[in-house]
């Protein structure tokens, strides 16, 4: 039995032999510095492909060498720049959690969190990377608030909250023009709560008047109006609710058509 043991784990061997066939790329152990240049070579020259390869070899030949560590994440880099946001990701989380006083870290944190927010779909569709994005820019602006990436990534946060209050938009007005009020209203009331900040709170808060009018409850509607109309007396929502409430259009008659044609596209 030992001996049937021992052939059998031969036997093994060579069939894991035989299964790299002629696509098995034979070991070459290569100075650290030749594999680090030609990986940034090959980066300098868009191969993002040969490049990310490199730079693994720089790890996996020399584990213990400084270049091991750079060449980490001059791999996940160049998975972002061939748009393998995945791999990116990955690459990312082990370098901070291997090299999490690494003087390259809020780098690291910043490429993962753009490698989250450049996967944004637009807002008819599932918003699961915006949120991750969103995460991942806040990590970004409290671990190291005051860095050049922290700027950036307050910046994106703009963006990626408007975005996501989009969203809410998109199905609020969904529910509006199916005559779900009760529905609608809890959606435009969630942007006015959650992104009360953004370009998209004047129109949900017109929104939530003209629903609160088709459910026949003026005095809600009114409320709501005038909470309007304090926060952005200028505004064309505020103008729009104005005359849903009072039937009266203030607009100079040029304009009226046109604003028509954008709250009705709006809508619909």
């Amino acid at each position: 039995m030992p001996r049937l043991a021992a052939l059998l784990a031969v036997a093994a061997v060579v069939a894991l032999a035989g299964c790299g066939g002629d696509d098995a790329i034979p070991y070459e152990e290569r100075p650290v510095a030749n594999l680090y240049n030609q990986g940034m070579n090959a980066l300098l020259a868009d191969e993002y492909r040969e490049s990310a390869r490199l730079f693994q070899e720089v790890e996996r030949q020399h584990p213990y060498s400084i270049w091991a560590t750079k060449a980490q994440l001059m791999a996940a880099y160049a998975y972002y720049k061939r748009n393998d946001y995945d791999d990116a990701i990955v690459a990312l989380d082990q370098f901070i959690q291997l090299h999490p006083g690494n003087a390259d870290v809020a780098y690291a944190y910043y490429l993962k969190a753009l490698s989250h927010y450049e996967q944004i779909a637009d807002v008819g569709r599932d918003q699961e990377n915006t949120a991750l994005a969103m995460q991942a820019l806040n990590e970004v602006v409290q671990r190291f608030p005051d860095s050049k990436y922290a700027r950036d990534a307050r910046l994106k946060i703009d963006l990626t909250r408007d975005h996501l209050a989009g969203k809410e938009m998109e199905v609020g007005r969904y529910y509006l023009t199916r005559k779900h009020y009760l529905a609608a209203i809890a959606r435009f009331r969630k942007v006015i709560d959650d992104y009360q900040t953004t370009t998209h709170v004047p129109e949900a808060l017109h929104r939530i008047t003209e629903a609160y009018l088709a459910l026949g409850v003026t005095e809600e509607a009114k409320k709501t109006a005038s909470v309007l109309g304090h926060n952005f007396p200028g505004s064309e929502w505020y103008i729009d609710s104005y005359a849903l409430l009072t039937g009266i259009d203030v607009r100079p008659e040029e304009e009226k058509r046109g604003w028509l044609a954008r709250s009705w596209n709006a809508v619909f």
